[in-house]
């Protein structure tokens, strides 16, 4: 199963998330926290595999906690799970290191899909954040190597949840192909996984083109 830990400042929303997940054998809640500091606390203790992080919460919020988790070494994948969908939110959250990031008037099986793709280290947007985003930041910007078109494609269907074997029937390659791609987009982006590269191309107006 994969172990959960919930974090919310408000406690009907961890009671719904708890119930729901409970409800699930793939999942276990192993703790609940109120609050960054206490996250902290918690995820040292029982050991996640992935976190439900709010963003705005007293005394810890959930950019610095998601730093903080990193720099700690903890190994759990964070799930942001917020009201908010501005730029302004999503990318400092994807930057620090969240694997994903959801809305949450989510769908429920929206929300374990995404939990068990988040387990698997595969990163995760909401396709309403991604679609804000591609309406805000659309602005060119220089780079010093620019991304080929092809890579500027598979990126534009990941921001859209597609996966490795989606991206790669969509654009009629192979799963190794579309690898090859998102390996020569990282290193040209400077980061190191799928949603820091969809992160960066976003920040940098790289995605406001449709993919062919």
């Amino acid at each position: 199963m994969i172990g959960l830990l919930i974090v919310d400042d408000h406690p009907v929303v961890r009671d719904g998330l708890r119930g729901m997940f409970s409800g699930d054998d793939r999942f276990t809640v192993l703790g609940e926290a109120g609050d960054g500091r206490e996250a902290l606390a918690v995820a040292a203790a029982v050991h996640p595999d992935v976190i439900l992080m709010d963003l705005r919460m007293p005394v810890m919020d959930g950019v610095t906690t998601i730093h903080s988790l990193k720099e700690a070494g903890s190994a759990a994948r964070v799930l942001v799970l917020t009201t908010y969908d501005n730029d302004s939110d999503v990318l400092p959250a994807i930057k620090a290191g969240a694997t994903g990031y959801l809305l949450k008037d989510a769908p429920r099986e929206e929300l374990f899909r995404a939990v068990v793709a988040a387990d698997r280290g595969e990163s995760v947007l909401s396709p309403s954040v991604a679609g804000r985003l591609m309406g805000r930041l659309r602005s060119p910007a220089a780079e010093k190597e620019p991304l080929s078109q092809r890579e500027l494609e598979v990126l534009t269907l990941i921001a859209r949840g597609c996966g490795n074997r989606e991206t790669a029937r969509k654009l009629f390659i192979s799963e190794a192909t579309v690898k090859t791609h998102l390996l020569h987009a990282y290193a040209k982006l400077g980061v190191r996984d799928r949603a820091a590269a969809v992160a960066a191309a976003f920040e940098r107006g790289l995605l406001g083109r449709e993919p062919r």
